[in-house]
């Protein structure tokens, strides 16, 4: 794959030339938002052409340290030369038009492969785009490289596959960027897209986001189709944008939303998705908020470096205008939490290879096992799947968030004290460790917050930088939000966002300048 990669990126790169010389002057990619390359489109600065060429430039430059990106997208150069078009002929750009995008190699795209990371899917390639694909690509975006991930969805420690290796943390090339969405972290993060997806099941958003100094929205569950992505548990299962910025994010993500048929947990969200979520992005929108300080989280075996940042970020919230309370108690919260999760992998997997990928060969978890993995971790996770199918407890039978009674009592102990105490949300560090080092990403692996409310709940959690511990690695802190709530998650976020600046990219790219010619 790595091979396959390079082949592209250079057949891509090496054809065009004369562009590159004609540009009428360097782009500076370091930390491009989509705001500031529209700007450039209507200003004449350069031609989404020229942009996607400096971040094809850039990848071939540095993904040999972070190994985040499996794919490159040779149609890519072509599309944008088909949107520059179409502004000089209309005037007008789309949401995202000519906006590169980086997605998750689980996210069915067309006429690129989609392997999960998995040997059993290294040759489909979808026919169709996912249906939030198709939404994105309506609004502008190009796809600009599809980017690893642990194989399969499996693992929220690291991000390894069979199809694309190791991906490693562009902070410090010995750690770990989490999974599974790791690829799309350590490449967003190092600048070689604008923009870029993830999925999360329990981590896989919100982790590498944090573990990579990224904004990063797990939605509520229903706000946005997961048709036409391969699964892990689609009952828990989100997609959602991981970006440098909360604006970015929430533009994203607002091209993303709504009803569709060939997913029937979209049918939730009728009637409460905004007409438009940038208008939350309000600088002050901290003032008059009422945080809640989820101590029974965040003090949980906290890393020594991390409690201090996460300290901090309570007196920012509180100096920007919020008022906390600090601590707040969730009833029974330690009992609700447990017996939350289902393995549905075998029938979820098992319907989305007959559903897409339509081989003889490959109908069955036990085809998938027998095609074989190179990851010691995915093979047991691939062994246990095919022995398990239920809930990893005692309890009611695995149901969705809407109808699975564990998941509404769990979720209305906490709305319940939202609503008494007048939340706007409630917050807790994203990880209370540090990012492992790849070589120990087992024995170091602890802290991970997120996979303890949002996934079962159906509640939308965001993660935003709060800020670096010793050896240059990021941290993250959470905002947990009430069911179809974004718009109120998107203020906070947005207001802490502004007012701490914790983001900075990479010491590996800001030696470089990120200018590319």
């Amino acid at each position: 794959m790595l091979r396959t990669k390079l082949f592209l990126l250079t057949l891509v790169v090496g054809g065009l030339g004369c562009q590159s010389q004609n540009q009428i002057a360097p782009i500076n990619l370091s930390e491009l938002t989509i705001a500031e390359i529209h700007s450039a489109y209507e200003k004449g600065g350069y031609t989404s052409e020229q942009l996607v060429t400096a971040y094809l430039d850039r990848i071939a430059a540095f993904d040999g340290e972070t190994n985040a990106l499996t794919t490159i997208n040779p149609n890519a150069l072509s599309i944008a030369q088909e949107l520059d078009q179409e502004f000089r002929d209309t005037k007008t750009l789309r949401p995202l038009h000519g906006i590169p995008i980086i997605v998750k190699d689980n996210i069915n795209t067309k006429g690129l492969p989609t392997t999960a990371g998995a040997f059993a899917l290294q040759n489909f390639i979808p026919e169709e785009d996912a249906f939030i694909m198709k939404k994105l690509v309506k609004a502008g975006a190009i796809i600009i490289a599809k980017s690893n991930m642990a194989e399969w969805a499996f693992s929220p420690m690291h991000t390894e596959s069979s199809t694309g290796g190791i991906t490693r943390n562009p902070y410090n090339l010995d750690h770990v960027p989490a999974g599974s969405s790791g690829g799309t972290a350590a490449s967003v993060a190092s600048n070689f897209g604008t923009v870029g997806l993830g999925t999360d099941t329990g981590n896989s958003i919100r982790g590498p986001s944090s573990h990579c100094s990224l904004v990063g929205f797990r939605t509520t569950l229903g706000l946005i189709s997961r048709n036409g992505i391969a699964p892990l548990f689609l009952r828990n299962d989100v997609v959602g944008p991981m970006c440098r910025t909360v604006e970015d994010a929430t533009r994203v993500m607002e091209v993303m939303t709504g009803y569709d048929p060939e997913d029937p947990i979209t049918k939730y969200a009728e009637g409460k998705i905004r007409n438009g979520y940038q208008q939350f992005l309000i600088k002050n929108g901290l003032e008059g908020a009422r945080i809640g300080v989820l101590r029974e989280l965040s003090e949980d075996g906290i890393d020594p470096d991390i409690k201090p940042l996460f300290e901090k970020a309570i007196l920012d919230l509180d100096s920007l205008g919020a008022e906390i309370i600090d601590p707040i108690d969730i009833p029974d919260f330690s009992t609700l939490r447990k017996n939350q999760w289902c393995s549905m992998f075998r029938t979820n997997i098992e319907s989305y290879l007959a559903t897409y990928v339509k081989r003889d060969t490959l109908k069955t978890l036990e085809d998938v096992i027998r095609i074989g993995t190179t990851s010691r971790f995915s093979k047991d996770r691939l062994a246990g799947s095919a022995e398990k199918n239920d809930r990893w407890g005692e309890g009611p039978e695995c149901q969705d968030a809407y109808n699975d009674e564990l998941r509404i009592a769990f979720r209305e102990a906490i709305e319940n004290v939202m609503d008494s105490l007048k939340l706007d949300a409630i917050v807790y560090p994203t990880w209370n460790q540090k990012p492992a080092r790849i070589d120990f990403f087992e024995e170091e692996y602890g802290g991970d917050n997120n996979q303890v409310i949002a996934p079962h709940t159906g509640q939308p959690a965001f993660t935003v930088p709060m800020g670096f511990v010793p050896g240059n690695l990021p941290a993250g802190l959470q905002f947990l939000g009430r069911m179809y709530d974004e718009s109120t998650l998107i203020k906070l976020a947005y207001s802490y966002e502004q007012g701490t600046k914790h983001r900075k990219a990479p010491k590996l790219i800001q030696i470089q300048k990120n200018t590319v010619k």
